[in-house]
This record gives C-alpha cells, sequence and structure tokens, in this order.
C-alpha cells in the first residue's frame, strides 16, 4: 500500500478548529491514516514525502451546485443549437475544470445523466467525485421548462446540458421520480419556485402544490435519498420545508419566517451568490437575454441579505455555485462572497464539512481526519487572510489529491 506524507503544512481542518501550524498529514491507500501537530516522525520506507512548508493544507473542496452540462451561458438557445454529441464533449471540459479548481467533490443539480459519474468513477474521465440527480423534475410553465410562450412542442430529454422533465400532477411526479431513481441518480431535483433563467415565470413564484412535492419527497426516501428543490421565495420555502425536502437551493428572497422554517425542519440552505455576480458582470456579452438579466439582478440584490438572515437565525448554510458556461471556472469566488457574511473560516466550513453532512458523505469526506477518504488540496499563501488565492487555481493549488491518488502537484 502506498504511503505519502505531507509535512509542514498550515492544517485549515475544515471543522472550524483553529488553523495548526506545521502539521503533518500521513496518508495510506485511498485514506488519511493520521493527522498530525508537528513531525510526522519515522516515515516509512518508501513512502513520498511532500514538503508544504508555507502552504495551507485543506480538504478537498465540495460544490454543491453544479451543472456540468450547462456549457453555454444562454440555457435555452443552448438546447436548439448545440449539437448532442457536442455538448457531450464539452460537459466532459466542465467535469476536469472542476477538478482542476480544487473541488474533488460536485453534486450535480440537473441536466446531466448519471453516465458521467460512472465515467468519471471508472477511471475513463478526470474528474471530481459526482453526485447526480439527472434531469430535474418542473411543472408546465415552470423554471425549467424552457419552452417560449409561443411554442408547443413537447420539451427534449437530451444527455447532457440542462433539459428537465415537465410533470404535472401527483402521478406524473411519481412516475418520474421512480423512473429517475430506477436509473440509480443520488437524490431528486425539483423546480418549487419560479426561475431567473427561464422564460415563463418571476423568480418570487411558487411552483408545485404541497401533495405534489410531498410525492417526490416520498419516493426518495422510500429508497434511502433525498431531494433538492430550486427555490427563492419564502412561500417556496415554506412549502418545500412543510413536504420533507433536505436542501433548498438559492433562496435569495427568503425572510425570518422562511428562515426560522428551515432551521426548525433541519434542512440546509445552499446559496449560489457566485452565479448571480458573474451573470449580472458578463450575461450581457455572453448573450443572456435582457430579461433574465434582469431577474439576475433582483436575485443578486437580495443574496447576501438573505444569507445574513439565515446565518442570524442558525441555519445550517452549504455552498453551490451554479455557473454556467465560460463562467464555470469562477467556482472559488463563492468562497469570497460567502466570506463577507460567514468569514473566511465560516465559507471554508460551508465548502467543505457541511456540504459533506448535506450530501450524507461525511463519514468520507469534508474534514480532514484520520480514517477519511485523502481527499486534499494544498495552496500558496493562507486564505483566512485572503480568500482569494483559491481564486489563483493554476498557480496557487500546489497539490489536488483525491482518494489518496495525485491529480495535480507543482513542487
Amino acid at each position: 500500500m502506498n504511503t505519502l506524507v505531507l509535512k509542514n503544512a498550515t492544517l485549515i481542518d475544515g471543522t472550524g478548529a483553529d488553523p495548526v501550524f506545521n502539521a503533518s498529514v500521513v496518508v495510506e491507500g485511498e485514506r488519511i491514516k493520521e493527522v498530525l501537530a508537528g513531525s510526522p516522525g519515522a516515515v516509512p520506507a518508501g513512502a513520498t514525502v511532500l514538503d508544504c512548508s508555507g502552504q495551507t493544507l485543506l480538504p478537498g473542496l465540495i460544490d454543491a451546485h453544479v451543472h456540468v452540462g450547462a456549457v453555454e451561458a444562454n440555457l435555452m438557445e443552448q438546447q436548439r443549437r448545440v449539437f448532442p454529441s457536442v455538448l457531450v464533449i464539452r460537459t466532459v471540459k466542465v467535469i476536469q475544470e472542476a477538478l482542476d479548481q480544487g473541488f474533488t467533490t460536485i453534486r450535480e443539480a440537473g441536466g446531466a445523466e448519471p453516465g458521467f459519474r460512472e465515467a468519471v468513477a471508472q477511471g475513463l474521465i478526470p474528474g471530481p467525485r459526482m453526485l447526480m440527480c439527472g434531469f430535474p423534475l418542473t411543472q408546465t410553465g415552470g423554471h425549467g421548462d424552457f419552452r417560449l410562450p409561443t411554442e408547443g412542442y413537447t420539451p427534449v430529454e437530451q444527455v447532457a446540458g440542462l433539459a428537465t422533465r415537465v410533470c404535472d400532477g401527483v402521478d406524473q411526479v411519481r412516475r418520474c421520480s421512480r423512473d429517475l431513481l430506477r436509473q440509480g441518480v443520488d437524490h431528486l431535483k425539483i423546480m418549487a419556485g419560479g426561475g431567473a433563467m427561464s422564460p415563463s415565470d418571476e423568480i418570487d413564484t411558487s411552483q408545485y402544490s404541497l401533495e405534489e412535492l410531498r410525492a417526490a419527497v416520498f419516493e426518495a426516501e422510500a429508497v434511502g435519498k433525498y431531494v433538492m428543490a430550486h427555490v427563492y421565495s419564502g412561500r417556496s420555502i415554506r412549502n418545500c420545508v412543510s413536504a420533507g425536502v433536505r436542501s433548498l437551493e438559492h433562496g435569495n428572497l427568503l425572510d425570518e419566517i422562511s428562515a426560522k422554517a428551515i432551521k426548525e425542519s433541519g434542512a440546509y440552505l445552499v446559496p449560489t451568490l457566485v452565479t448571480y455576480e458573474m451573470i449580472s458582470r458578463m450575461g450581457k456579452d455572453l448573450g443572456i437575454p435582457e430579461n433574465n438579466v434582469r431577474k439576475i439582478n433582483e436575485a443578486r440584490e437580495r443574496g447576501l441579505e438573505a444569507l445574513a438572515i439565515a446565518h442570524r437565525v442558525g441555519v445550517k448554510i452549504g455552498s453551490g455555485s451554479d455557473l454556467l458556461g465560460p463562467m464555470q471556472v469562477y467556482k472559488a469566488m463563492e468562497l469570497e462572497l460567502k466570506s463577507r457574511v460567514l468569514g473566511p473560516m465560516g465559507a471554508i466550513v460551508a465548502t467543505t464539512k457541511t456540504n459533506a453532512e448535506l450530501l450524507k458523505r461525511e463519514k468520507d469526506l469534508g474534514t480532514v481526519e484520520a480514517g477519511k477518504l485523502a481527499d486534499l488540496i494544498v495552496v500558496r499563501g493562507d486564505p483566512l487572510k485572503d480568500i482569494k488565492v483559491l481564486q489563483n487555481y493554476q498557480d496557487r493549488i500546489t497539490l489536488i489529491l483525491q482518494g489518496g491518488k495525485i491529480y495535480k502537484h507543482i513542487s
């Protein structure tokens, strides 16, 4: 069994504890064997030793809201203009770029089928660990129904991209949920409120009845899985909490009442601040329609306020990016934005420990502890002093370790 020793690192272990200086981490096979506050002592014969002096060692980052198939910024036109085969090839590039940025685990939020997860697991393509939901469920005219009001064709389901399953009524929701679970998804995604990137709805609307939401939750929990839901408004959030949804995405329009409902239910909130920031800056130039940019800016204006309310109330806060097209390389900016409310350490914990708990993978991921999978990154500099160091991943991230295997190493 191969042994790897990382020594002289400043350790931020993901738990929220103070950094440990001159720490050592011993990796044996795919797992962490020891975490030491000092020298590793006698090193086993044949072990690889990497000196991390002047650098910070962290758990591999986790992005809990990704659309790997969103290869174009303008999603509505992507499905009309990009061949499915080209979509697949470009999706593979997005998957690899996620790992390049230090994200060793990602949770798909809809549009890509589980085969991409299997391709990574089988070593066919490089990429992070992937948790998949397949095609999100949406109601007719809901977020993810990308048909224009003048279009009456049946929505097309594609291998990649951001295709959804339009289903209405409890029976259809049950059938679609069961079919996705049959395909081996890790969780279900349901669009429970209006969206900024769809043509027919405003972000403050609620979608799906309580009975429909409960049907999806019932089917997921029947096989030990859970539901993540796209929401903005307080009403959408309260509906989802009442239905038993575990993961609430975005939540930019939440108020104190809905935040307290999240906390009392034990659900998680996954803000995705960076996508609004980047679309506000780049969306027009990338061909996103003016009406969609308008809705994005409405959500952006409320994002930090909503995060502050949730943090004050004590909601469990995870972290996602939700980036589209060429903006997908800005994942780590999410930590910078969250740090304005949570502080740098809080942003790191949200992106590691809390995300691992949300994904029900805390036994293996999220913190640097003995027995866990050796998903680790080493970065030049101190992210507690300058969280932006994580954004310059080409130069600043010197080591990416996934399951004990070195993916990237800059000496």
